[in-house]
């Protein structure tokens, strides 16, 4: 029987993939709670993509299938202490089995960005109790590692899909494709040994929106990450 456990989830516009950093601004105070939470515990929370689909008590749903994140540094941005910058470091993929909702439904005209919505959330944050969890929660199942790397030849067959998009994007600017070598030059893709996580790196360049990547992250093996990969990048 497949072991669970439950985590924070911190639903986020973007794909988290293994072994990626993502540093984060934390102002919300919600997730405040939720980085103190994880502080004082493992230092993990999963992330997943928004699901615009769904919501859970008002607030963003997850997609059900995310990243773990290991926080590795936690700093106030202010002395006020209400900013937190946190940086991370992608782990394993979940899949999520029951979504446990927050205590606090999303207020009517809710602002996150504003002092007010702050306010407001933690006024009832204290009305129901402050031990209470004002985030969402799920029981999630880990999912196995793709423990193989791509071939050369495999890699190189992606890295000329790649080098075509972006150059069919460009027009009717011309591109050279030499200079898209200097591309994969500065995030270090130019490579005779390349691993799974190139491909993450490759088709996060090629990607316009963050719903084109959920699919790798959701691949179960090498094959099948390969040819999501190569839909990403072929020119429709």
């Amino acid at each position: 029987m497949t072991e669970t456990k439950i985590i924070p989830i911190f639903p986020l516009d973007l794909v988290l993939f293994p072994r990626q950093e993502l540093p984060l601004r934390i102002f919300e105070p919600r997730y405040k709670q939720l980085v103190d939470d994880c502080m004082l515990g493992d230092g993990q929370f999963g992330v997943c993509l928004i699901d615009e689909q769904n919501s859970v008590n008002g607030w963003n749903s997850p997609k059900m299938i995310g990243t773990i994140a290991k926080i590795s540094k936690c700093e106030d941005v202010e002395l006020d202490g209400l900013q937190l910058h946190i940086e991370t470091m992608g782990r394993n993929s979940f899949k999520i089995k029951k979504i446990i909702p927050p205590a606090i439904s999303q207020p009517t005209n809710y602002d996150p960005l504003s002092v007010e919505g702050h306010q407001e959330v933690s006024k009832i944050h204290e009305e129901i109790g402050t031990q209470e969890k004002m985030y969402i929660q799920a029981e999630v199942e880990m999912i196995p590692e793709i423990d193989e790397n791509i071939s050369l030849v495999r890699w190189k067959a992606l890295i000329e899909l790649w080098k075509n998009k972006i150059i069919h994007q460009a027009l009717p600017q011309i591109v050279d494709s030499h200079a898209l070598d200097h591309v994969l030059d500065q995030y270090y893709l130019n490579s005779d040994t390349p691993t799974i996580d190139y491909i993450y790196s490759l088709a996060a360049l090629g990607a316009k929106d963050p719903n084109e990547l959920q699919p790798l992250l959701e691949a179960p093996t090498i094959d099948d990450l390969i040819e999501k990969t190569k839909e990403l990048l072929t020119v429709k």
